[in-house]
């Protein structure tokens, strides 16, 4: 059945590319994937499976039921994108002004539904229960993941699995863990309220600039010096932003980063060791501050029998050349709490162009759609391996 199953992928990958490139071109923003939510409803109901919406907001879960006994499997997809502007001069580039599948979420959609579509094809020899859960919402916090959760979707659900098409990773690799995998993904929000003046006149100025370019060296300190070396931990800062004009000295600098852990007592050690560096250094130059941290994504955490089976899985895969366990990733993702919640396993599938890399979240990104076919492959041998 294995066999078949790959072979009618195979055979889709013209339809998936088709599919993948429409969805490129019509990206929704978190929370406002209402087009994309209708076109997943309308696949499942030329499939004839059943199907519930707007669950936990705009998610989407089909379910098949195979004509034989066995456990039940929860494969799962997010379907948002990102407020990037597409800047790829190819035909499938984003339609939406300023939003763009720059992540493979389009990608991770058609996987997921080519995975339903054969599946549905060989429902009377199928054992077992297949959930579909396509998730709005990942990438941003709060997620889409939780509310979806309460709202029950894990409810009889024995295993789960999830797969992000990675374009760090060359095609034809497929890569898990078997404990931590991404990383918790925390956010910080830092206002220093100084007293602006004339460029030409800084002694009459509190100049927030100069605070915040002392403050982001002093941060780098906390990872450099406050944390042990054998655990793991970053602080980054990505925006800074103060002043609108060459000569004057603004009153106000904002400055915004993230911190990414994966043991819950340094992360919040280093929340608090993040307001001690603001308030000394404010001290120092007789400034005021105002702190904001939210804690995000808990870690992905894989269920090291289910990395395995993953494992197991890429590679009865033909165009798997190499499937394998690596070193956690910093990044962070919300499939996090369905591991909270169930047995399972998170995988990158290797979806490099061999003709360059370029990064997610970049206004260029783009992905070796062959991946999908090895994506799907990896998840229907997982599916089938559960209920052996």
């Amino acid at each position: 059945m294995r066999d078949t199953l790959f072979e009618e992928i195979d055979a889709l990958y013209d339809e998936m590319v088709e599919m993948r490139r429409f969805l490129h071109q019509y990206p929704e923003l978190s929370f406002q994937e209402y087009k994309t939510a209708a076109f997943i409803q309308e696949q499942y109901k030329i499939l004839d499976i059943p199907y519930q919406a707007n669950i936990g907001g705009n998610g989407v879960v089909a379910t098949l039921r195979g004509a034989k006994p066995g456990k039940t499997v929860a494969l799962r997809a997010d379907f948002d994108a990102l407020p990037i502007q597409d800047e790829k001069d190819f035909p499938y580039k984003s339609k939406n002004d300023g939003v763009m599948h720059a992540c493979g979420h389009d990608g991770h959609t058609t996987t997921l539904l080519a995975v339903a579509k054969v599946l549905k094809n060989h429902q009377e020899d199928l054992a077992g229960t297949v959930v579909f859960i396509h998730q709005h919402a990942e990438e941003l916090a709060p997620g889409g993941a939780k509310p979806m959760i309460e709202a029950g979707v894990l409810k009889n659900v024995d295993v789960v699995y999830g797969t992000h098409l990675w374009t760090n990773t060359p095609y034809g690799i497929v890569q898990t863990s078997r404990g931590n995998f991404m990383a918790a993904a925390d956010h910080f929000t830092i206002h220093i309220k100084g007293k602006g003046g004339h460029g030409a006149i800084p002694h009459q100025t509190k100049d927030p600039i100069v605070v915040g370019s002392q403050l982001v060296t002093n941060l780098q300190q906390i990872i450099s010096r406050r944390i042990d070396p054998l655990e793991t931990a970053v602080l980054s800062i990505g925006q800074f932003h103060a002043g609108n004009a060459y000569n004057i000295i603004p009153d106000i600098a904002m400055i915004d980063g993230t911190v990414r852990t994966f043991n819950p007592v340094l992360q919040h050690f280093i929340k608090d060791e993040i307001e001690k560096v603001i308030k000394g250094t404010c001290i120092g130059y007789d400034v005021s501050y105002d702190f904001d941290y939210s804690f995000g994504y808990p870690p992905v955490v894989n269920h090291a029998k289910h990395a395995e089976k993953v494992l197991t899985a890429a590679e009865q895969v033909k165009e798997v050349e190499k499937a394998e366990m690596i070193e956690p990733s910093m990044t962070g993702e919300d499939f996090a709490y369905y591991l909270e919640e169930k047995p399972g396993a998170y995988f990158f599938t290797g979806a490099q162009i061999e003709n360059g890399f370029v990064p997610h979240h970049h206004p260029m990104f783009d992905f070796d759609e062959r991946a999908m076919k090895i994506a799907a492959k990896t998840l229907i041998a997982a599916t089938l391996n559960v209920n052996k």
